[in-house]
């Protein structure tokens, strides 16, 4: 057993402090979410597309794109890739009306916040990007819930590209979080013809990083000086993120380039960071194996 620890955000030590001076009590129930990490070849190694999360996100300030479950996750969509049993029996999930709604939800959160739109009209195709304004204008009406991502699709005739996810994390925040999520995180590539950019108006930082090079820094500040937010300047990777994310990008810095990350079997266990205290610091605790992924092989088969 592999024991981790993580610097706690300076903007979650006063509901640390309270957790610890009061005892415990019974945790906030967790909200759904999933997050997407989108990777790619470069010189430097696998790249990573991070964005700013404002307001103390639980999935870090700087995180991978990615939100909480709405009701339209569970809605009827024309469906690509490996059938509902088939994910249910991967992500181990009984339920599959919650692994759809998990599923949808990675899709969904994707194209709000970068435009990466994973769906075709077969299990062969995939849309392309062929007017920039208008996909803008879609992603404003969905994130503002003015438009529903079942409704958007179906206007189009297009149909979810399951199959181009790939799982690869699940964790719970802590119990002391005043927020917390019950997350699934997935990998994907960027389609041709696509392109990330952030939801106008609302997105503040993205960017395309190596991980190799995000972690040769880590112990800096220079990402969160980059990225130049009161919560995120001076800070170092694990004060501005999540120890999902620094796990994860460690996972594809040391990959040997996109097709060896996204072949790599995986263990999915739920990770569950803890609170620990030490000469008056407060840490994150992780038990488990040293990366957030690692051992059962993913396989794609086309079906419902």
């Amino acid at each position: 057993m592999v024991r981790r620890l993580f610097d706690l955000p300076p903007h979650q030590i006063a509901t640390a402090e309270n957790w610890f001076s009061f005892g415990s009590r019974t945790p906030r129930t967790p909200r759904r979410a999933s997050s997407v990490c989108l990777v790619r070849d470069s010189s430097h190694g696998v790249e990573t597309y991070l964005t700013y999360r404002p307001g103390g996100s639980p999935l870090g300030n700087v995180a991978f794109p990615g939100g909480s479950h709405e009701t339209s996750d569970r809605a009827t969509y024309q469906w690509f890739g490996p059938s509902l049993s088939q994910w249910s029996k991967r992500m181990d999930l009984l339920d599959q009306q919650l692994v759809q709604a998990y599923l949808v939800c990675a899709i969904r959160e994707l194209f709000e916040e970068t435009g990466i739109l994973l769906a075709g009209t077969d299990e062969q195709s995939v849309v392309e990007m062929t007017d920039a304004e208008d996909w803008m204008t879609a992603r404003e009406a969905i994130a503002g819930q003015d438009l529903a991502f079942d409704e958007f699709l179906r206007r189009r005739g297009l149909g979810l590209r399951t199959d181009l996810l790939r799982p690869v994390s699940h964790w719970l925040n802590p119990n002391f979080a005043l927020r917390r999520f019950d997350t699934w995180y997935f990998t994907a590539t960027v389609p041709n013809r696509q392109e990330a950019s952030l939801l106008r108006g609302k997105g503040k930082w993205g960017r395309w990083s190596a991980a190799g090079d995000i972690l040769a820094k880590r112990g800096t500040s220079e990402l969160g000086d980059s990225i130049g937010q009161p919560n995120t300047v001076n800070l170092t990777l694990s004060e501005i993120s999540y120890p999902a994310v620094e796990m994860i990008l460690e996972a594809m810095a040391e990959a040997n380039g996109v097709i060896a990350y996204l072949s790599r079997a995986r263990s999915l266990n739920l990770k569950h960071p803890d609170l620990l205290v030490r000469d008056g610091i407060y840490y994150l605790e992780v038990l488990g194996s040293i990366s957030a992924e690692s051992s059962r092989p993913w396989q794609t088969t086309a079906g419902h």
